[in-house]
C-alpha cells in the first residue's frame, strides 16, 4: 500500500501538472474526458480526468474539477523531506514561483533547514532539509 496526493484545478491541471514536472522531473501522463468519454459535451473534452507525475521518488496525481478554485488551500500542505540541501533549495525556490513564500527556509530549533509557501496554484508546500 502507498498514499499518494490527488489535486484538483478548476480548469488549470495541465498547466499546473507540467509546471511540476518541470521542477521535480518524471513522466506525465494526461487523459483528457474527450479521449475516453464518446457521450463527454464538447466544451468538456479538453478537461483533464486523470493527469499522473511519477518521478520515480513519488506520484502526484490531478484533474479538473468544476467546483475547484486557485484559492489557497489551507487544509492539506504537500512535504517534500531530505537531505540533498541543494536540490531541495532548487525546488523550494521553483515552487515559490509566482507564489508567496510563508516562511523561507532557514535552520529550525530541530536541527534541520525548513520552509514554506503556497504555489501559484493555491497548492500548499514544505520542505525539510534533514540534519547531516
Amino acid at each position: 500500500m502507498k498514499l499518494e496526493a490527488y489535486l484538483f484545478f478548476p480548469g488549470n491541471t495541465e498547466e499546473a501538472m507540467t509546471f511540476y514536472r518541470d521542477i521535480f522531473g518524471g513522466d506525465l501522463s494526461i487523459t483528457r474526458r474527450g479521449d475516453v468519454d464518446p457521450k463527454a459535451p464538447e466544451s468538456e473534452n479538453h478537461l483533464l480526468i486523470n493527469a499522473t507525475l511519477d518521478n520515480g521518488s513519488f506520484t502526484l496525481r490531478a484533474s479538473d474539477r468544476s467546483d475547484a478554485t486557485n484559492d489557497v488551500q489551507t487544509r492539506v500542505e504537500l512535504t517534500i523531506v531530505g537531505p540533498e540541501e541543494n536540490d531541495l533549495r532548487r525546488i523550494f525556490d521553483a515552487l515559490s514561483d509566482g507564489g508567496t513564500v510563508k516562511a523561507p527556509l532557514e535552520k529550525m530549533f530541530w536541527g534541520d533547514i525548513f520552509g514554506g509557501l503556497i504555489d501559484r496554484f493555491g497548492i500548499g508546500w514544505q520542505v525539510n532539509i534533514t540534519a547531516s
